[in-house]
């Protein structure tokens, strides 16, 4: 009768390369899922940098908005209000700088400046010292407003 000297594995070892291996397929499955997530959750934010108005006639004033995409999507700016009223019927257009028509794309992590042209009408009444709130709409229905002293 011959003898089996053959031995396997201890259970522990067993145990703890199992442990080992479910480990490493969980960190695996982790950074899959955190790839997938980024994926899927983009947003777009913008950032006004600064704005300031210059005189340019009698009744005219030209407004510069500097505005950057800070967030993770292509922002896509659909309108512009002057004091709660969309830009043309508060007076304004677009002139000149990157912004020259709406709906406007703006890339990530890029930074345009908008100008627009105001013009005191009867409607608008814009006066020197008045401060405007220009706001700015984007297509995800985010609003970035910001104050603005016509000199």
């Amino acid at each position: 009768m011959r003898e089996n000297n053959r031995r396997g594995i201890s259970p522990v070892i067993a145990t703890v390369i199992l442990i080992a291996i479910a480990v490493a397929i969980a960190i695996a499955v982790a950074f899959w899922a955190a790839g997938l997530t980024g994926a899927f959750t983009r947003f777009e934010k913008l950032e006004v940098v600064n704005a300031y108005a210059t005189k340019s006639g009698a009744n005219a004033w030209i407004v510069y908005v500097s505005v950057k995409n800070t967030g993770s999507a292509d922002a896509s700016i659909t309108e512009i209000f002057v004091n709660g009223k969309p830009l043309s019927s508060a007076g304004g257009t677009l002139t000149g700088g990157a912004v020259t028509s709406l709906p406007y794309s703006m890339p990530v992590a890029a930074t345009q400046t908008i100008t627009i042209s105001l013009t005191s009408t009867s409607g608008s009444g814009y006066t020197s010292g008045q401060t405007i709130e220009v706001k700015i709409h984007t297509a995800s229905g985010a609003e970035y407003p910001k104050a603005v002293v016509l000199p």
